[in-house]
């Protein structure tokens, strides 16, 4: 039985296994422990991963990135509306709403969905493994965001069971963090438990959780987020700013060639990580467009005056945090900062200003949530014995039901009053099952919420029964 965990990023996927001596992250085919997130269609074959990012500066227009980002999501999504700008490949509405991707592939349009690309991606990554372990891979963990909603995890297990993959669970990012870092302590606390917060900021989100351990015991007490603040945005300031720089200077406009956008794009991602070690950074790019040469340096206090509208979303997901939790700042012992992201320098100095700490970086940003994911896996594997660890994950949202209340409930019309109850509050714990018991005559739909709001966007169980007593049991939301 296989006992492997995948952390699939925005940007670069990450593949853990458990072995006899503990968690190792394999290395891919380039001897590289990240594969990048890039599917590329070509005239005589697709490629993938290191490949596919090989291969995206001479086809930007078949090369499909942020992945994670399309899969799952209606189509008039406004923050999908926000991403198409930024994407050189082409995307439309499906019949049922959601996008399709269109590219050319063996010499033919096609179009496929988010979900059949993620497969794609999964199928590379299986393979990743099953190399690394010499054996079949099937039984596995995977890493998602925590405000994926129903249907964003229903498309996740679809895309894994186009891969041939069977996940024994969908795992937090952030609960796979806090798993790999308090399994492994030995003077963790018996009686009063020691809060940790855990900061994820990786290439396009920003997830906060704060869980409290004890010893061989993890409870998350809450969950705070930001979908679209992460490194990416970060890229997007750099890329705008020498846009518009290169407009008035070289008189040229690089948003108007895709060649020319993701060679300025990987420059300005360049240029973030030189600016988070140095005060000033040099930009320089031969031939970007119409046969120019482009230069341009700017500074670390310029970068983070253009940030600003970036850098002030930071603290919002903290204060929801701590609030839900029902902690103050002192009540947090400590501050760990993981994902690519947390390296700009703005950012660990708003954490600090805010938790009155120093933020700690005792994990690897990239790894943490791949080795979090496996040690959920082998937990739940009867292949590998694991030291006793409890983990007690919530759910982010409220789950409720609303139904028309039957004729004989109500007077003067009242058969079309909607009743709702909460089933799941806010932060229960997962995986959990109710029975609830309804007495009706007729055909009768209940329709599941959540939150304050149906789920329409966000996967809506019609459940449709014709009985005097009817149970619906509710598991494992």
């Amino acid at each position: 039985m296989s006992v492997v965990g995948f952390d699939f990023g925005n940007e670069n996927c990450l593949v853990a296994v458990a072995r006899q001596r503990g968690i190792d992250v394999v290395l891919n085919d380039e001897s590289n422990r990240e594969t990048p997130a890039i599917v590329c269609f070509g005239e005589k074959q697709r490629f993938i991963g290191t490949a596919g990012a090989a291969s995206t500066m001479m086809n930007p227009k078949n090369s499909i990135s942020q992945i994670k980002r399309l899969v799952g999501r209606q189509f008039s999504d406004p923050d999908l509306q926000r991403d198409i700008k930024s994407l050189p490949f082409s995307l439309t509405e499906g019949p049922d709403g959601y996008p399709l991707i269109h590219a050319s592939y063996l010499g033919e349009k096609r179009a496929f969905t988010p979900t059949q690309v993620m497969g794609m991606m999964l199928s590379n990554l299986k393979g990743i493994a099953e190399k690394n372990l010499n054996a079949a891979v099937v039984d596995c963990c995977i890493g998602i965001p925590v405000y994926f909603t129903d249907l964003q995890r229903r498309a996740v297990l679809d895309a894994a069971t186009i891969a041939g993959l069977h996940p024994l669970h969908l795992i937090h990012e952030t609960t796979a963090t806090a798993l790999a870092y308090g399994i492994y302590k030995t003077d963790l606390p018996e009686s009063e438990p020691l809060n940790v917060a855990f900061i994820d900021i990786g290439h396009a989100s920003m997830q906060v959780c704060i869980a409290g351990f004890k010893k061989g015991q993890l409870k998350v007490l809450s969950h705070g987020f930001d979908r679209s603040l992460g490194g990416r945005d970060f890229d997007e300031v750099l890329f705008n700013h020498f846009a518009a720089k290169f407009r008035e200077e070289y008189k040229i406009d690089v948003s108007q060639n895709a060649k020319a956008s993701l060679r300025l794009r990987a420059a300005c991602e360049k240029l973030k990580k030189v600016l988070s070690a140095n005060p000033v950074a040099p930009l320089n790019i031969e031939c970007l467009m119409d046969e120019k040469d482009v230069r341009g340096v700017i500074k670390r206090e310029e970068f983070e005056e253009i940030s600003v509208p970036i850098l002030e979303r930071v603290k919002r997901p903290l204060e929801k945090a701590l609030s839900d939790a029902g902690l103050s700042i002192e009540d947090v012992h400590m501050v760990e900062v993981v994902g690519s992201g947390s390296r700009v320098p703005a950012i660990i100095k708003i954490l600090t200003e805010f938790f009155g700490k120093e933020p700690r970086r005792t994990m690897n940003a990239s790894e943490c949530v791949s080795r979090g994911c496996a040690l959920q896996c082998a937990i739940l594997s009867p292949t590998f014995k694991v030291r006793e660890f409890q983990v007690h994950e919530s759910f982010p949202f409220s789950i409720s039901l609303a139904w028309k209340g039957a004729a004989a409930d109500a007077q003067n019309g009242g058969a079309e009053n909607q009743q709702s109850t909460i089933v799941f509050p806010k932060g229960n714990s997962i995986p959990s099952v109710k029975a609830l018991t309804f007495y009706r005559s007729g055909t009768f739909s209940v329709d599941v919420q959540r939150g304050t709001n149906i789920m329409k966007e966000t996967g809506v169980k019609s459940l449709m029964r014709r009985s005097d007593k009817t149970v619906y049991s509710l598991g494992k939301c």
